[in-house]
């Protein structure tokens, strides 16, 4: 069978150097996935190969071009849902999830479902008064909950934001941290405040949380309250216990929505102590008003490293 070649024009340098991605890691990653090659000299892309692998990666290229015709970076994700929209037939759910922004960070970037289930999981969180999400690190769990809450935040949909897990130390102890109560916690909470920074002045959140409008804390703080007209969210709750994670969940009050996540791969309680996430997701799969979002390795929206990392563990420990 003889091979057939076709040639893309990019509309400039940027929009070459968004689709290739670094080290032309794009371009081998869709050679490996349609078995043609893929070559990039300056701004016009040769693509050659048996014809159903050329089809393949063109339509593969064309259907990324939201992305690459404005030179916005395109991630391992953005492939791989596109290969997936591609073979399952959801071409047009892949253009409905190119087109949704959910908000725009400090720094102008913008902020999008990378993901068909980051898709869900977002539908999930509007729709649902309680949303848990379980998949591993790197899958955006935290931080899409957390910018649809800044979001309902600065829109005056909830008047409060309450973000809380617990501290659970994975190799050290609190005793040994230096400081008071707070300033020892603080290192646990430290990926909730990296979330609200993208979207509030790091400046401001003081004023703010003083205001009682942003609320960091340990999950023991919880304990006793009500929690009304606010956002929760329930961070890295595989390290809860089950009579832990029954407490938060109880102490929701009218007008609020609670989203629990975690990565029951990695937890950190004593071998003999159940998670309060497994045992939840068990209690409460069936629970009318509860929604429940896995991730895989396949969402991992970080360094493409950190997707094998999580791929290779996930073999090792099957």
């Amino acid at each position: 069978m003889s091979e057939i070649s076709q040639n893309l024009e990019l509309p400039s340098h940027e929009s070459a150097i968004a689709l290739a991605g670094i080290a032309e890691e794009n371009l081998k990653f869709l050679s490996r996935h349609t078995g043609a090659n893929l070559v990039l000299r300056g701004q016009e892309l040769r693509i050659y190969g048996q014809e159903k692998q050329v089809e393949r990666a063109v339509k593969i290229v064309r259907s990324l071009q939201p992305y690459w015709q404005e030179a916005k970076s395109i991630s391992r994700p953005d492939l791989m849902t596109a290969l997936q929209a591609l073979d399952t037939g959801r071409m047009e759910e892949y253009q409905d999830l190119q087109n949704l922004t959910l908000a725009r960070t400090r720094r102008g970037e913008l902020i999008r479902a990378k993901t068909f289930r980051q898709k869900q999981y977002i539908k999930a969180i509007e729709t649902h008064d309680v949303t848990f999400c379980i998949g591993p690190a790197g899958t955006g769990k935290t931080f899409l909950a957390a910018v649809l809450a800044v979001k309902a935040l600065l829109n005056d949909e909830c008047e409060r934001l309450i973000l809380t897990r617990p501290a659970v130390e994975a190799g050290e102890k609190l005793g040994f941290l230096p400081g008071d109560l707070q300033e020892k916690v603080n290192p646990f909470l430290r990926p909730l405040y990296d979330a609200l920074y993208e979207f509030i002045d790091p400046q401001k959140i003081p004023d703010l949380m003083e205001r009682g409008k942003i609320e960091v804390a340990p999950l023991a703080y919880m304990r006793g309250r009500t929690l009304t007209n606010a956002f929760v969210i329930v961070d890295e709750a595989q390290n809860t216990t089950p009579a832990q994670l029954k407490m938060v969940l109880t102490r929701l009050g009218f007008g609020s929505k609670m989203v629990v996540t975690g990565d029951i791969t990695q937890t950190d309680l004593p071998r003999h102590q159940d998670s309060g996430l497994v045992v939840a997701r068990n209690i409460l799969k069936s629970v009318e008003g509860i929604a429940f979002c896995q991730f895989s390795q396949a969402d991992v929206v970080r360094h493409p490293l950190v997707q094998r990392i999580v791929e290779a563990y996930e073999k090792f420990e099957k």
